[in-house]
């Protein structure tokens, strides 16, 4: 089979399109033929060997040779423990088996994954919808449901709003009635305004955490601030969830927002998610025509260096799929 090949860290150009051997199932796994997978910043990350969670995937070079953690596709063969699949079926998810292993292997014309790793795909949803969905809508879910759930008439912020996380996390929190605003660059503000998002800001114009305004909930996917200036954003009992971003601010909010909710009513914390946590709730709102994802651009397997490159530009609005 084709797959994208990486065997050392760097930038776009060590990625390689190559002939590997076709996976095997296991017993618990069933072979899906990848139609569409996409870009995450886990493996931009990956790719480049950032320093910390990244580099448990091989401290020198990569454990697993081949990138892609959200996948859509056809179900071709399938392990002898199987029992809720079959060949034929139309699936995606987010195949990554767990922390440690980082079990990628999306941008390949096979993989072999885990049944339970694999939900049903809608028939009225393309295939490069289903693979811009698992890992960013599972993060979204788990933000939104950082402070209990989301209530009319609360004021949400989603700073780095116009990425792949951002997009779900503003239209859901819109669907369910929040007053949001939404944070990011520029060229991507009428994006957000397109998808609900009742206020703009500019961050190369005005920084939200001194303008003022106090939210109920931030979530925050491009965390660059101190957790301290972000405090200050937050209406008492306020949460904030920090998602993605600096890795030194990431960190920060971890141990200081303990003691910061500890001392006052106001929550301040870190997002995580499980595999495929929460989308039952997002192919609901996708068949009520309320959510869907954005992707800013599709690429053909061969030209997925080119594909990484636009990503690690910061200009994205959404998405970027991998038509295989």
């Amino acid at each position: 089979m084709k797959a994208i090949v990486y065997r050392r860290y760097g930038s776009p150009d060590v990625l390689h399109l190559e002939e590997v051997e076709t996976p095997t199932p296991h017993d618990d796994e069933v072979l899906v033929r990848t139609r569409a997978a996409s870009i995450n910043s886990w493996d931009y990350d990956l790719l480049r060997g950032a320093r910390g969670f990244t580099r448990m995937s091989g401290l020198f070079r990569p454990r697993n040779p081949i990138l892609g953690t959200d996948v859509a596709g056809r179900v071709e063969a399938v392990g002898s423990s199987v029992n809720r699949l079959q060949p034929g079926d139309e699936v995606f998810g987010e195949v990554s088996k767990r922390f440690v292993s980082l079990g990628w292997g999306g941008l390949a014309e096979f993989v072999s994954v885990r049944e339970s790793s694999m939900l049903s795909k809608p028939s009225d949803m393309t295939f490069e919808q289903a693979a811009a969905i698992p890992q960013v809508g599972a993060l979204a879910m788990a933000g939104l449901r950082h402070g209990g759930g989301i209530q009319p008439g609360q004021k949400v912020l989603v700073n780095g709003a116009g990425g792949g996380v951002g997009t779900f996390a503003v239209q859901i929190a819109k669907h369910h009635g929040a007053e949001v605003t939404g944070v990011d660059s520029p060229e991507k503000l009428d994006m957000l305004r397109s998808i609900g998002a009742d206020h703009v800001i500019d961050y190369t114009q005005e920084d939200f955490t001194r303008n003022w305004q106090r939210y109920d909930l931030i979530i925050d996917v491009a965390a660059y601030g101190s957790t301290f200036d972000y405090k200050r954003a937050l209406a008492p009992g306020g949460t904030y969830g920090v998602i993605g971003g600096s890795q030194p601010r990431f960190f920060q909010t971890m141990f200081l927002g303990r003691f910061i909710s500890l001392l006052s009513s106001k929550k301040m914390g870190t997002v995580v998610a499980k595999p495929n946590e929460g989308l039952d709730h997002i192919l609901e709102l996708f068949a009520e025509g309320v959510v869907k994802p954005v992707i800013d651009r599709t690429y053909p397997l061969s030209e997925t260096a080119d594909a990484f490159r636009y990503f690690g530009e910061g200009r994205v609005q959404g998405k970027i799929v991998i038509t295989i």
